[in-house]
């Protein structure tokens, strides 16, 4: 049986203590595919994007264990897991996250540079990346002047210069109008679909949602629905 590229069993998450906690994740177990594409689906404050931290590892759970590639992600700490985490993963946010005053091609290649690539290389898979995405002619335009689209493209092809195992998308059509986001989320399955990259996606949207080969439920930090589940 194939490993899972992410496995999650029995995933706790509390914040605070005393009367003040609040328990965020309540015994999350989960395995998700390689070239897999799931949708997080929950109302506001329901623990998905909780959920997705802690698949990012950018969140450690409070208990349970998050295996990626049936690696403990609890044995990876500081540089190895800053290296494993900028290495795997490609994050397209809701929020753009760039820098304005620098050039499209400067906030592409930032994983890069995080990674010690060499300036030349940098250059030559961040205009790459930009091709991919039919950017290549905003290279050398300042991010401030970019569209809601071609932000959204541009943070995707940043997601992609390191060529990542999985993206993650949080609500990643959530700034843009209806037409401009389904070419970004055309985009996403396209890069699931053909370049074998696994795609989890966390949305309020239902369509959005019912385009992944899976979805998930959340509920106050349970899961409660699974679409495997029930096609099983």
């Amino acid at each position: 049986m194939t490993t899972p590229i992410l496995s999650v069993k029995d995933v706790h998450k509390s914040y605070g203590r005393g009367q003040n906690r609040f328990d965020a994740l309540k015994g999350v177990s989960l395995d998700i595919a390689q070239g897999e594409s799931l949708a997080i689906v929950g109302k506001s404050g329901s623990g998905k994007s909780t959920l997705m931290h802690v698949l990012a590892l950018l969140d450690a759970a409070s208990s349970g264990s998050v295996e990626l590639d049936g690696v403990d992600t609890a044995t990876l700490q500081g540089r190895t897991l800053n290296r494993t985490r900028n290495k795997t993963f490609g994050f397209v946010f809701q929020q753009f996250f760039l820098t304005g005053n620098q050039t499209v091609l400067e906030n592409v290649i930032l994983p890069l540079k995080i990674a010690g690539i060499g300036r030349a290389e940098r250059k030559r898979r961040g205009l790459a990346a930009l091709e991919q995405l039919d950017l290549g002619d905003k290279a050398k335009n300042r991010a401030v002047n970019l569209s809601g689209g071609q932000k959204q493209r541009t943070v995707i092809a940043r997601a992609l210069v390191n060529n990542p195992q999985i993206i993650f998308a949080d609500e990643p059509t959530g700034n843009l109008d209806s037409a401009t986001g389904a070419v970004v989320e055309d985009i996403l399955f396209t890069l699931n679909r053909e370049n074998g990259i696994t795609l989890i996606v966390v949305t309020h949207d239902d369509e959005l949602a019912s385009r992944c080969d899976r979805r998930i439920l959340i509920r106050d930090g349970e899961i409660v629905e699974d679409s495997a589940a029930v096609a099983a």
